[in-house]
């Protein structure tokens, strides 16, 4: 056979295989058809002509052949036809196994018609695309949501909670679950406690400590390392509130950080017949290990910054120790910010500030001249020059650490006044922040009702007389609610 002609065979061949299937129906009919219709015909021009129906043996025999031959070519090709569309409804079905429910492949399989089912299969399957469709939408929702969470939670690095938060809200929808709580581990006092819960309105805060006793559940969690399911209840959490965060069944993790437990984490299924699979079982597990990293993190970031605050604050209080005159000014003046903060009805993170602020207020006496900053009597121009440079000193020594930045702008401008009479920038008005108008108000009424060498102290009443003359200075809403504290 010549290449041009084996060629044009492929292309034939190929023609028919790729002929949708109403086409080669149509072509099988006509080959089934034509032959014995060929024959009929014939007879009928001889009947017409004749009037009689004559055929000799050989005629007949040689048009038998060809009806048989049409015959058999039709049912053969007909067979691969069917036979191919039976293959296809089997793959079709193996195929259904892996997206559909085994319920739903029952149903589809049982079907008696093989067109039907095909149909019905590619319908199902539509459906469970259109599904998936959706479920990647409501994942890509979910997804902006929980990273638009997390962008706040960076911003926002001192506060662990929200990430705790955040970490059980997302382990609770990845794992179906309807609850679940983070519990820190005291190895001193062997308790477990409630750091954060998710998912009841029940505060974390109200829910007592479980001690962990030899033997215990808890005490074999703890001492396993890995996670478990429990379908049965714990006796330790049979009371009031851990039954609206324990539920069976759960998934309980240990809080790993360099093979030392720091805690647990509990998530309990939203349906009391759900289960756990191994792949959600694993990847709770790691989630835990990063939680327990990121609490050990913060943890050691607080009690950094706790020693860096301590620190600082020895130092101002020796700074402040110095002076007789002036001993105590520092938490005199912080027990003031705190009473007019909560007059003001400020929120806790504000009031901390305040008192954290009012420590270190003067730290920066301490690059002052001893001279200068003990002097018996008023001081002239030149040592004011200097003496009200320990603001910009104060700041210049806190501003390098991190965790007590907050608290630059009330150290450096706690001598500041709305009429811009103040120091170090003389600032105005609304240029001056809230927090550092209490400060100032409060700085100044202990400054005046301390006895100094060259002066003595104010009453009570001549000290709030004199911060009301003090109208343009003074933020006069403060210090009336200042002056109320006083008076209660």
């Amino acid at each position: 056979m010549t290449k041009a002609n084996s060629t044009r065979r492929q292309i034939i061949t190929g023609s028919i295989e790729n002929t949708s299937i109403m086409r080669k129906f149509t072509v099988l009919f006509l080959i089934m058809s034509i032959i014995p219709m060929v024959v009929l015909f014939y007879f009928y021009i001889n009947y017409r002509q004749t009037g009689n129906i004559l055929i000799d043996e050989k005629s007949f025999n040689v048009a038998l052949i060809f009806i048989a031959l049409g015959v058999l070519l039709g049912y053969a090709t007909m067979r691969n036809i069917v036979q191919a569309l039976i293959d296809l409804n089997k793959a079709n079905a193996k195929a259904l196994q892996r997206l559909l429910t085994p319920e739903k492949v029952e149903e589809l399989t049982h079907e008696q018609n093989e067109i039907t089912a095909i149909a019905q299969s590619f319908k199902a399957i539509t459906e469970r695309l259109e599904e998936n469709v959706r479920s990647l939408e409501l994942a890509k929702k979910t997804l902006h949501s929980v990273m638009s969470r997390v962008g706040h939670g960076i911003s926002n690095m001192q506060n662990i909670d929200s990430f705790l938060e955040l970490i059980l809200e997302t382990v609770s929808k990845a794992l179906t679950g309807k609850s679940s709580i983070i519990m820190v581990y005291d190895k001193v006092d062997r308790e477990l406690a409630v750091k954060m819960a998710f998912g009841t309105q029940e505060e974390a805060d109200r829910i007592k400590p479980i001690k962990v006793s030899e033997g215990s559940r808890l005490h074999e969690i703890l001492k396993t390392k890995g996670p478990r399911v429990f379908h049965e209840p714990f006796p330790e959490f049979n009371t009031k509130y851990y039954k609206k965060f324990v539920d069976v069944p759960f998934i309980c993790s240990p809080l790993l950080v360099k093979d030392k437990v720091k805690g647990l984490m509990i998530v309990n299924h939203s349906d009391p017949k759900g289960k756990f699979d191994n792949d959600e079982i694993n990847l709770f597990f790691n989630l835990a290990s990063q939680t327990a990293v990121a609490i050990e993190n913060s943890v050691l970031s607080h009690d950094m910054e706790k020693t860096y605050f301590e620190t600082i604050s020895a130092l101002a209080l020796a700074v402040d120790a110095k002076d007789r005159y002036s001993r105590g000014h520092l938490d005199r003046v912080a027990k003031y910010c705190v009473q007019i903060a909560r007059k003001l009805g400020l929120d806790e993170d504000d009031v901390k500030t305040l008192r954290d602020a009012a420590r270190l207020h003067d730290l920066g006496k301490i690059g002052i001249p001893d001279e200068v900053l003990l002097k018996a009597g008023p001081l002239n121009d030149q040592e004011w020059v200097l003496m009200k440079r320990h603001p910009e000193i104060g700041e210049t020594i806190i501003k390098p650490i991190t965790s007590l930045r907050h608290l630059c702008d009330l150290v450096r401008h706690h001598h500041e006044k709305l009429d811009g009479t103040g120091y170090p920038d003389g600032l105005k008005g609304e240029e001056i922040a809230p927090l550092v108008r209490i400060m100032t108000v409060a700085d100044i009424y202990d400054a005046i009702t301390t006895d100094r060498p060259y002066r003595d102290r104010m009453t009570l009443d001549e000290a709030c007389a004199e911060l009301r003359k003090m109208k343009t200075q003074l933020d006069q809403d403060i210090v009336e609610a200042f002056i109320e504290t006083l008076k209660d």
